[in-house]
């Protein structure tokens, strides 16, 4: 039970001070509560000594008025501040997770760790929030008002006194048991949570394949059964907890009933006065109620504690960003020497070596999965390398913040992706400080402004998450204009004009051609006249480069792209029969 209050402390972090305020409003607190049995004693007197007077009965009134006005305030403001500590820690602890993610490798966003980090920011740390100070404040203050209690006790009659410390005592040693057993229930239950949220998740985000392939019955019931193993893991640790908490409570009780008895045996002996005696059969019923409160909420501790553990893994999450300089690069040039780069046991790039000068363009052609995407991401170190180095502007990038490096780069990719925000800050994303002038003005060159002025609020119109109202082609124009609107001098595009209608191919090849005036490009290309422009050309055919040069150079070769030429002015002059090209 040490080691569990040791870790929620830790956890709080700032918070310490508002749980540890807490914790001193429930040591007072406890001081009131203990008035009570002074006002008791008080009336127990005077009823035994056949005192009538008014004194005696205002004294009594005046002390439990002071006692439940004091217990009332110190309840009030103890419990805001564990509130308070409650949503501040996790807030922190979800704000550092945040953080830490921006400078993870993107490998590690897997479809699993989406699900397990999912599940930690959302119901792990929700229990925490819940239950992790309200448990330490509500056990510490439990057994501080007993122990303040049993104080009282004791200076009434020292026997009786005795009694409730090892009725306390042999409480503890129950509550000791139960900790015990209740270790292996807790991170079971976390990882029952864990995949529900991963199996919801997964539905949710494919729900279009399900229902396409009409396999909503196959899914349901993956889901359904996670939430029956949530269900059963949640009742396991009930059905384990439920009998030490109905021994603990034995306990005290049996205390409580030892108290009487040898409370009647030591008056029947005129070892102890009437008033005492009363007093001490009073005393049994009050002095651990708040003690088995405090073992009531034992019972949540160790499902708090899991949560921590599970929360605080995240600290151990691989970071690429760590000891990097924040550097103004005065060059662009970007160069890859000796790179290896494997996905897992998957070899992906084989000792590539290029480099691409400043403002010059640079295409990248291949067939599907030869390492041209992850290529690009090595660029912007989505991905560290496993050999060799790629450098921007003479530096390593993993010598670079991430957001040195990033200021420099902008990126255009096929699988484009909007927040649920307004339309303006979805363009803004990359320079938040853009005023709406500037946004309109990078809306227009991406053609896009058309289509945004349409929409039910314009600029303020809110998307939603993932921008699934608007087709893949509206995606992609917004894409742009937030690389328009941002302005780096590396811009990375992977196809930009991909998905986007022939009414508005032109225009939107002419805004991404002024995009890449002077500007340092690299572009993963599929259409034959975004290729021919290129400075070099590079093709990559399963993992290495197998040819290099410009259009001209590189169509008179055998090999790989003159092929790729053939086939793109096959497709360009392919035409219906009987009609013009």
């Amino acid at each position: 039970m040490i080691s569990a209050f040791k870790k929620i402390w830790n956890f709080a972090g700032k918070e310490q001070k508002n749980i540890k305020t807490s914790i001193v409003l429930a040591l007072l607190h406890s001081v009131f509560y203990a008035m009570q049995f002074a006002a008791v004693f008080v009336v127990l007197k005077a009823l035994t000594e056949s005192d009538s007077s008014k004194i005696n009965a205002l004294y009594a009134l005046g002390i439990m008025a002071v006692s439940v006005i004091g217990r009332i305030i110190l309840n009030t403001y103890s419990q805001l501040q564990r509130v308070h500590a409650g949503y501040f820690m996790v807030a922190n602890k979800r704000i550092s997770i945040g953080n830490k993610l921006r400078t993870v490798p993107m490998g590690y966003f897997s479809k699993n760790n989406i699900g397990q980090m999912t599940a930690i920011t959302t119901t792990t740390l929700t229990d925490v929030e819940n239950t992790a100070p309200v448990v330490l404040v509500t056990v510490l203050g439990g057994f501080i008002n007993s122990v303040v209690f049993a104080l009282s006790v004791l200076l009434f009659d020292w026997r009786i006194g005795l009694i409730v410390f090892i009725g306390m005592a042999a409480f503890i040693w129950t509550t000791s048991l139960q900790e015990k057993h209740s270790r292996k229930g807790a991170p079971e239950r976390q990882r029952a949570q864990e995949k529900l949220v991963e199996k919801v998740l997964e539905a949710v985000q494919g729900i279009s394949v399900i229902k396409s392939f009409h396999l909503g019955k196959e899914s349901g019931s993956a889901v359904d059964k996670a939430i029956e193993e949530s269900c059963n893991k949640n009742l396991a640790i009930e059905k384990q907890m439920t009998p030490y908490q109905i021994f603990q409570q034995i306990v005290l009780n049996l205390f409580a009933v030892i108290i009487m008895i040898v409370t009647a045996v030591l008056y029947t002996d005129g070892k102890m006065e009437l008033a005492n005696a009363v007093m001490m059969f009073v005393s049994a019923f009050m002095v651990f109620e708040q003690m088995k409160s405090a073992g009531i909420s034992i019972a949540t501790l160790r499902i708090a504690e899991s949560s921590i553990d599970k929360a605080n893994e995240t600290d151990n999450t691989p970071v690429m960003d760590e000891g990097g300089k924040d550097v103004t690069l005065k060059s662009h040039d970007i160069v890859f020497e000796n790179v290896d780069f494997s996905y897992g046991e998957r070899k992906i790039l084989d000792n590539v070596s290029f480099s691409v000068k400043e403002n010059t363009t640079t295409a990248i052609v291949g067939p599907s999965g030869s390492g041209k995407t992850t290529m690009c991401s090595l660029i912007a170190r989505f991905w560290d390398v496993n050999r060799g180095t790629v450098t921007i502007g003479g530096y390593d990038v993993r010598d670079l913040t991430l957001d040195s490096l990033m200021k420099n780069i902008s990126m255009v990719f096929q699988n484009v992706y909007l927040f649920s925000d307004t339309v303006e800050n979805n363009i803004k994303f990359g320079c938040p400080g853009a005023s709406h002038e500037q946004v309109v003005e990078a809306a227009k060159k991406a053609c896009c402004h058309d289509f945004i002025m349409q929409l039910p609020n314009g600029y303020d119109t809110v998307l939603e998450e993932g921008g699934g109202s608007l087709s893949g082609g509206e995606r992609q124009r917004l894409s742009v204009a937030r690389a328009i609107l941002k302005d780096s001098p590396v811009i990375i595009l992977d196809e930009a004009t991909a998905n986007v209608d022939p009414e508005n191919e032109d225009r939107l090849q002419a805004a991404v051609e002024a995009l890449m005036k002077d500007k340092t490009i690299i572009m993963i290309a599929h259409r034959l006249k975004t290729v021919r422009k290129a400075d070099q050309i590079l093709v990559l055919d399963d993992g290495h480069i197998v040819q290099k040069g410009t259009h001209s150079e590189l169509v008179k070769q055998e090999g790989i792209y003159s092929r790729f030429i053939s086939q793109r002015e096959q497709a360009e002059n392919w035409h219906i029969a009987g009609q013009k090209a």
